[in-house]
């Protein structure tokens, strides 16, 4: 197997100042990127700030040989981002690829959660994708390339208990994704979402020791990688964990025609197991495809009234 390989290629990682966005960042450059490391250095809850813990990474990857430098900027800060894409373009040219790692946690129970734990996840995780994603588009455009790195979580996929705001925020960046996708094709940007399962700082206490040294950062790696390279594919969301690796799709069922009348409802509700039933479901290529799928139902329906 050809080696994946970066060389000259020059990447942005958010989030890179530990954990997985480190074993991101460290990765790319073995591979011969030049990174640019991004941490707000802040705590797991979002607070505080320091450029300490990105400049401990980009110094790693210089005494490897490799180039990067480090940047401290929130992702909610829409003018920061842009000057840490533009530190990026002024002294290496080009950003040919865009990791979203950046990410807080504030978890509790919907009942007991305040409204701005809820505000500040989405807000970092979701706007803080679409500002960096904003910041580096026109430059992929201008270029014909880029790759860009969403991380979803299985607790937006499926849900997860005392995680309303994270998992809020880490479905919507598939959403963004999924547009991003479509709109960047013509300009040869691929855009995936990465689904990772890894023992950080913010898993710290939620899970044993076993399950925790099984789920190390590096064994996620390998996706990005792939979802980063130039053979990447598109819309993709690939799930990664303690060596495994699996795809989540967002699909849509055949579902039935009830019509609009009076017992619309009634019908609905008697045949929802119909409805519901996955035999013969698509991966719709964009949102239009919901909407001819029931016309064509309607349609059909019509002509054998007729």
């Amino acid at each position: 197997m050809q080696k994946l390989s970066f060389e000259g290629q020059v990447a942005i990682v958010t989030g890179a100042g530990g954990g997985l966005g480190r074993e991101h960042a460290l990765a790319l450059a073995r591979r011969g990127a030049k990174v640019l490391v991004n941490d707000l250095g802040g705590t797991v809850d979002g607070s505080g700030a320091s450029v300490s813990a990105a400049q401990k990474v980009v110094d790693e990857i210089r005494a490897m040989g490799g180039q990067a430098m480090a940047n401290g900027a929130s992702v909610t800060d829409f003018a920061a981002v842009q000057a840490m894409v533009q530190q990026a373009v002024d002294v290496w040219g080009r950003v040919d690829i865009l990791v979203n790692n950046a990410g807080i946690l504030r978890d509790k129970s919907f009942a007991k959660m305040q409204m701005e734990d809820f505000r500040l996840v989405v807000e970092v995780h979701l706007m803080g994708a679409a500002n960096c994603c904003k910041a580096v588009w026109p430059h992929m455009q201008a270029q014909n390339y880029g790759r860009i790195v969403m991380t979803t979580s299985s607790s937006g996929l499926y849900g997860n208990f005392g995680q309303s705001n994270y998992g809020a925020a880490k479905m919507a960046q598939v959403g963004l994704m999924q547009t991003l996708a479509i709109e960047g094709a013509k300009h040869n940007i691929h855009v995936n979402a990465l689904a990772p399962t890894a023992a950080t700082r913010m898993t710290e206490g939620l899970m044993p020791e076993a399950v925790l040294a099984a789920l190390k950062p590096e064994a996620v790696v390998p996706a990005m990688l792939v979802l980063a390279h130039a053979d990447a594919p598109t819309r993709t969301i690939l799930c990664a964990g303690a060596g495994g690796f699996e795809a989540a799709h967002i699909t849509l069922t055949q579902g039935v025609y009830v019509g609009a009348g009076e017992d619309a409802a009634e019908q609905l509700a008697a045949q929802l197991g119909a409805v519901t039933d996955r035999t013969g479901e698509q991966v719709p290529q964009s949102g239009a495809a919901q909407g001819q799928l029931e016309v064509g139902k309607a349609m059909a329906a019509q002509s054998a009234s007729v």
